[in-house]
């Protein structure tokens, strides 16, 4: 038995990628990074991944991430995935 303890996550989505999980405002996972969620998202849901190449942000608890995918996602997070507006 592993000594490292396991954190499920409910990862919201925006309208757009909802279709492409069977209508679901949300899913769950127990990835530890944002890398770990979009390779999750990628395996368990194909049509997801187009919109991850093509730019995805992610909040959690508020704060906006768009390039920084080896951030740790904190149990009990409130993660969002959110398409990325160009600009700055």
């Amino acid at each position: 038995m592993s000594n490292v303890s396991t954190h499920i996550h409910t990862v919201h989505l925006w309208g757009a990628l909802r279709p492409l999980v069977g209508g679901k405002e949300s899913v769950t996972s127990s990835a530890r990074t944002i890398r770990e969620l979009f390779r999750f998202l990628a395996e368990n849901y194909p049509g997801v991944e187009a919109h991850i190449r093509r730019g995805v942000a992610v909040s959690i608890d508020g704060r906006i991430y768009r390039d920084q995918w080896d951030t740790e996602l904190p149990a009990g997070a409130e993660i969002y995935l959110m398409p990325r507006i160009p600009g700055g």
